[in-house]
């Protein structure tokens, strides 16, 4: 089959797209509003874009309290999402009023930033604190402003569990990071295998 996104006629039940394009990791983002309140979302358009220094971005269908929050401090950290918190993660995504708590809703213990000052999910297996360096409203091939919202941080911090660390490695056979994929359903990594990068 074929279908041209801009007709969006691809005649099945649901949109293909996102189950396409997956697994995709998730960043679980806690943030800190202007009136120090906290705030924690899980975003599967996440990834990171870069290693020297390391960077990650997000984005958000929306201008949502993340954004909000982040544009206003400069400052949020994206936690590690492992089987084991999928229902805590999911609790956290439900829409409540500005100023509740993901963290209360979720039964989640909150661990102090070290070098920024909002906090981490304490039992996630590693978090990164990121400083913010830009927010980008993303606009279409037509010149028309989304409502999608990409921020972008760099990592400032990193925190891992000794326990996700075997043999000097984060080995995530041994965490199971979740994973988005399309419609309601996700993945935990179990198994991984090893290619070697051809020389020529």
């Amino acid at each position: 089959m074929f279908y041209e996104t801009s007709a969006n006629d691809h005649g099945l039940p649901h949109n293909p797209f996102k189950a396409i394009v997956s697994p995709r990791p998730i960043g679980w983002i806690s943030s800190k509003d202007a009136e120090g309140r906290f705030n924690l979302a899980p975003y599967s358009f996440f990834n990171a874009i870069g290693d020297t220094p390391p960077m990650v971005m997000f984005s958000s269908t929306g201008y949502k309290d993340s954004v909000t929050n982040i544009d206003a401090t400069g400052e949020f950290v994206c936690n590690f999402v492992s089987q084991d918190l999928a229902a805590e993660m999911n609790a956290s995504s439900a829409p409540l009023p500005h100023g509740e708590s993901e963290f209360e809703r979720a039964g989640l213990d909150m661990a102090e930033g070290r070098v920024v000052g909002v906090p981490r999910v304490a039992r996630a297996y590693a978090a990164l604190e990121c400083r913010h360096l830009s927010t980008q409203r993303m606009v279409s091939l037509e010149g028309v402003e989304t409502n999608s919202w990409v921020v972008f941080g760099q990592v400032v911090g990193i925190h891992i569990a000794e326990e996700a660390i075997v043999d000097g490695r984060f080995d995530v056979t041994k965490v199971n990071p979740l994973a988005r994929l399309g419609y309601l359903d996700y993945a935990a990594v179990a198994e991984v295998f090893q290619l070697t990068r051809p020389n020529s």
